[in-house]
């Protein structure tokens, strides 16, 4: 400090050393010169010498002071200098100790400085400086070492915001960099390492998230207040629930201006309590008034104090307790509340006491074991209630309960005032919390029904619902018992399967109901019939038989007397209904050595004789299994080919109804399934959809029919519809809505391009059913279509009840036009009739131009048929559908 104060006041001394100097030299010299006794010996010419002595010393005594002055100086300069240097080295230390990084740039952005963290920051050292380097090198360094990822401008403007710049190092470091101008035209920059903070701040949000998240989820209302304003500063969803408004609407607000004026002068005074409370708490229940409602809640008042405990805000916690009073109130005690549910418990509950047998608790059910009332069961024993056999029972059964230490589960009977029951009784011992048996809790249930119900449920496993007579499981095991007893033998039997004629008309004409108690009558006439013989039901109309004797005379006059008898009108809630048998029959052993063999070849017989007439009778001809053989071979190929794309479609033309084909504009096409068997050729479209309709593969095929209809028809380049039949098998398995929606995301197809045509097959399954899913096909916006219309039964009615968009007149009336007046009067009446309902009218099977023209004089809306196009691959129709290929039209032009 002396040094320091030296160098600082060394400025004085200098200048009195000059003076001194100086005084030194001219105070001898002038008394030497005015001395008297003083005598020069000579003279300088003819100076005074006195003035040469005096301009002598002046001379030397201005050198000397000009010596101290540049000696002066030279040292004040060296001082600076140490100084200066003194003040660097400070500054360079604590510039190099912040914890931060910081560059310092001239007015020509030249680094005028860097300190050591800037450098340990992004890994950089001294040697990788250079003099005269700009803080565009700098960033380049930065850049090629891979600690920088944005552009100079980027840099530049986003450090000099507000916010400054986050930069991410590939460490997973976060800097923040902010770049300040200095009014000299430099700059300085700073970088903070803030991962650290980064890290804290995402904790804290994810914290601050999560105990919001959390209060969210409380069921009871969380809010918090200001208490200086009382104004609202948080609510929960709970809360939100509760009053029926967004908690943004009630932050900022007080209760008053929230509430009712009685509602918020109850809260108010909650709230001023829950301040003046010495433990900064507050309980309490009162009503509130929550849009015209009163509701009763109990609430919690907190006061939330800072660090200083000085009161910070208000926390509230409240719920609804409205309904919890109210059961309160109709319950007088928990005791009572508990004899009310044990007392309603449909099974009878006994709770007995395991360290003397006593009972503790008994329900009413209870009294029906007990022989009497519960009250008086209370505290007895089971000696003290059953006599001594029934109690011995009893008290071994509950200690072998109480031994097992769990679940004992047993059927016995019991006898009661309504006589012998079957009871199911169950025993579970209740352990203390030192683990030792305290209670056996007994419960009896009446199974009696129960039993009984699942008797009849095993008849019922066996037996039609309907007729109560045997179904086919029972049949085959009657046919298996029937082969074991005469194998061996040469006995014979027949096996029949009766087929009821009629069955469908009566159910269209006049009902279900009708239909179902006609089986039961038809059922009641084969058994007179068999006279003891085993009947079965084995589907909706169809009948089997087994009658022994010699073959086939014994089966053939028993399937004419079941013919005779089911062909007897029958009287149905005063209708009389007619109905009629189709017989086939097959003959064990001749026609198969099982029953399973005996009902197929039987069923064989059936099928082959429905296909001559109904009424007929046909005994099982072994050329039938090659019928039957091809017929399941191609089923079989059927199946392989909708798995091996041999299936393809073809679009037949639908055309507005014109005087001339020229004028029957194509307005779009209907899809129809072809099949090109790999051995067979082309296989009949009339041959290979009966089958998957049999088969049920034709809701499989449906799909792909539809799915490559929908798909095709989105490519056309012109907007045109295109007709898809649905069979009613695809109503009946699965969610044909669903996939016909599916169908159009999938293919981009606009619903109202696409028509789906059904027949009155789809309603008659099932009528409501099949209205229900049409009703939710038009709810997509597709186009329903009845197909075949007037082919059917039921078609008006049908009409009636769904609003179909278009009407196919079956081509069948189409054919006879000009050949007999009543189908010509038939067409008209339907276009007339589809007229009048809005429905649309198109005819099938149009193939003459003098059909044509009729259709169109009558005013038919369109025509489909061999005169417009016959059904081709699209490709032949290509420019129809706005495609640049060549279009080859297979049109009759007449």
């Amino acid at each position: 400090m002396a040094e320091k104060n030296w160098h600082v006041g060394s400025t004085l001394p200098i200048a009195v050393q000059a003076v001194v100097c100086l005084a030194s030299a001219v105070a001898p010299a002038r008394a030497f010169a005015l001395s008297d006794s003083f005598a020069p010996p000579s003279y300088l010419g003819k100076l005074d010498p006195n003035v040469v002595w005096e301009a002598l010393i002046g001379g030397i005594v201005v050198c000397a002071f000009l010596a101290a002055i540049a000696l002066w100086i030279h040292s004040s300069l060296r001082r600076t200098k140490r100084l200066q240097l003194r003040r660097n080295a400070f500054v360079s230390s604590a510039m190099n100790n912040l914890n931060q990084g910081v560059v310092m740039t001239d007015a020509q952005r030249r680094i005028m400085f860097c300190n050591d963290r800037y450098l340990e920051i992004y890994g950089l050292t001294r040697s990788d400086l250079w003099t005269g380097m700009t803080g565009y090198d700098i960033l380049e360094l930065r850049r090629q070492r891979g600690v920088l990822a944005v552009s100079d401008d980027d840099f530049y403007e986003k450090a000099a915001s507000p916010n400054g710049l986050i930069t991410e190092l590939p460490d997973g470091r976060a800097i923040l960099v902010k770049y300040f101008v200095l009014p000299n035209g430099g700059s300085v920059a700073t970088h903070l390492d803030v991962s650290d903070q980064r890290k804290l701040s995402r904790q804290l949000a994810s914290t601050k998230q999560f105990l919001e998240t959390v209060l969210d989820h409380v069921p009871a209302c969380v809010a918090a207040k200001n208490i200086e304003d009382g104004r609202y500063i948080f609510a929960n969803s709970a809360y939100e629930r509760f009053w029926g408004f967004s908690r943004d609407h009630a932050v900022g607000k007080n209760a008053r201006e929230l509430f009712a004026p009685i509602s918020a002068a109850s809260i108010e005074a909650a709230d001023k309590a829950a301040l003046n409370s010495p433990d900064g708490q507050f309980r309490n229940e009162f009503e509130v008034d929550r849009a015209g409602e009163q509701r009763m809640v109990a609430s919690i008042r907190i006061v939330v104090r800072d660090e200083s405990n000085k009161p910070e805000f208000l926390m509230l916690v409240f719920e609804d307790i409205t309904d919890r009073r109210s059961l309160s109130q109709e319950l007088e005690s928990t005791k009572k509340f508990l004899e009310l549910v044990v007392d309603n418990i449909p099974v009878a509950l006994i709770v007995e006491q395991v360290k003397d047998g006593r009972y503790l608790l008994a329900n009413r059910s209870a009294e029906t074991i007990l022989n009497r009332r519960r009250e008086e069961a209370t505290g007895l024993t089971a000696s003290d209630i059953f006599n001594p056999k029934e109690a011995k029972l009893i008290i071994a059964r509950d200690e072998a309960a109480i031994k097992k230490r769990g679940m004992i589960t047993e059927e016995h009977p019991i006898s009661t005032k309504d006589g012998l029951r079957l009871f199911l009784t169950r025993r579970a011992t209740v352990l203390s919390d030192a683990g030792e048996p305290q209670y056996l809790i007994k419960t009896h249930e009446d199974v009696t029904d129960r039993r009984q119900t699942e008797s009849r449920m095993a008849h019922m496993a066996y037996h039609d619902g309907l007729t109560d007579l045997p179904n086919r499981a029972a049949f085959l095991q009657a046919l298996t018992q029937m082969i074991e007893a005469c194998e061996g033998t040469s006995e014979e039997f027949a096996v029949l399967c009766v087929d009821l004629d009629g069955l469908k008309e009566v159910n269209d004409v006049f009902g279900h109901a009708l239909g179902d108690k006609l089986l039961i009558e038809v059922a009641q006439r084969l058994q007179d019939s068999a006279r003891g013989g085993v009947v079965a039901r084995l589907s909706g109309d169809e009948f089997g038989l087994i009658i022994d004797g010699k073959q086939p005379e014994a089966g053939l006059a028993l399937a004419q007397q079941i013919g005779e008898a089911v062909a007897q009108e029958f009287q149905i809630d005063g209708r009389a209904v007619r109905a009629g048998a189709t017989t086939g029959m097959s003959i064990f052993p001749h026609n198969g050595a099982d029953g399973a063999a005996l009902l197929a070849n039987a069923g064989a017989a059936l099928f082959r004789a429905k296909q001559k007439s109904r009424g007929t009778i046909s005994l099982y001809q072994p050329e039938m299994d090659q019928q039957i053989r091809d017929r399941r071979v191609l089923h079989q190929d059927l199946s392989m080919a909708i798995k091996n794309g041999e299936l393809a479609l073809a679009f037949q033309p639908q055309g507005v109804a014109g005087h001339s084909v020229a004028e029957s504009e194509i307005i779009g096409f209907e899809a129809l399934a072809r099949w090109q068997h790999p051995v067979r050729g082309q296989v009949s479209p009339a041959e290979f959809i009966p089958i998957a309709e049999e088969s049920g593969l034709i809701v499989e095929m449906g799909e792909w029919i539809l799915r490559e209809a929908c798909r095709e028809a989105a490519s056309w380049p012109k907007p045109l519809q295109v007709a898809v039949n649905l069979s009613p098998a695809q109503f009946m398995h699965g969610d044909v809505v669903g996939l016909v929606h599916s169908i159009l995301i999938e293919t981009g197809l606009a619903p109202g391009r696409l028509e789906l045509e059904i027949t009155e097959g789809v309603l008659i399954e099932d009528f409501d059913r099949g209205l229900a899913l049409l009703r939710r096909l038009k709810a997509l916006g597709v186009r329903i279509s009845m197909d075949d219309f007037g082919s059917g039964y039921s078609s008006l009615s049908y009409l009636q009840a769904f609003p179909f968009d278009k009407i196919k007149i079956d081509r069948a009336f189409i054919i006879n036009l000009g050949r007999n007046p009543q189908s010509a009067a038939i067409v008209r009446a339907v276009i007339d009739l589809g007229h009048g309902l809005e429905m649309s009218i198109i005819a099938e099977g149009v193939e003459t131009l003098d059909q044509l023209a009729f259709l169109a004089k009558e005013g038919c809306d369109g025509v489909q048929g061999y005169l417009l196009g016959k059904p081709l691959p699209i490709g032949k129709y290509a420019g129809l559908v706005g495609r640049a290929e060549t279009m080859e039209l297979a049109l009759k032009t007449g």
